[in-house]
């Protein structure tokens, strides 16, 4: 598939992903996800990790359902080269009138063109309770993250 039209099915998975959460259709949700999709978060967030397009759909509806929730996909970004995809979204908590704000990254399944992984990062106040602020349950290491800061002795750190 050449690179525009891998591009424009990315975007396009991506809006139907969106667009099923507004629908609270669990099927449309999972339709957009492989089969063994993980969805991260921040630590303490909706008890960790969604595991699986199935609970990724089920989860999503029940905030749907319970808390009024409505999202709007704001900007997107497209790697098709690297399968993935960068958005940025607004969340309505409608019954609670809150509103959450914040980017995901989206990692593709080159095979099937469906998501494969989330990770959702929140624009709010660093936790001063915690001394790592990352996504809970996340391989940063097993990944090629960094975990130690550039030029600082192990003693510093």
């Amino acid at each position: 598939m050449d690179e525009p039209s891998k591009r424009a099915r990315m975007r396009a998975v991506i809006a139907r992903y969106f667009e099923a959460c507004n629908r609270g259709d669990s099927d449309g949700i999972a339709a957009c996800l492989t089969p063994e999709a993980i969805h991260y978060f921040p630590p303490g967030m909706y008890g960790g990790a969604f595991r699986g397009a199935r609970a990724i759909g089920d989860r999503w509806v029940k905030a749907y359902n319970e808390l009024g929730s409505r999202w709007v996909i704001e900007n997107v970004i497209v790697d098709p080269e690297a399968n993935a995809a960068v958005g940025e979204w607004t969340h309505y908590k409608t019954g609670q009138g809150t509103v959450l704000r914040g980017d995901e990254w989206y990692e593709f399944d080159e095979a099937s063109g469906l998501i494969s992984e989330i990770r959702a990062y929140y624009a709010s106040p660093q936790a001063a309770d915690l001394a790592r602020l990352e996504l809970a349950e996340f391989d940063y290491s097993g990944r090629g993250y960094s975990t130690r800061p550039p030029g600082v002795p192990a003693e510093e750190r």
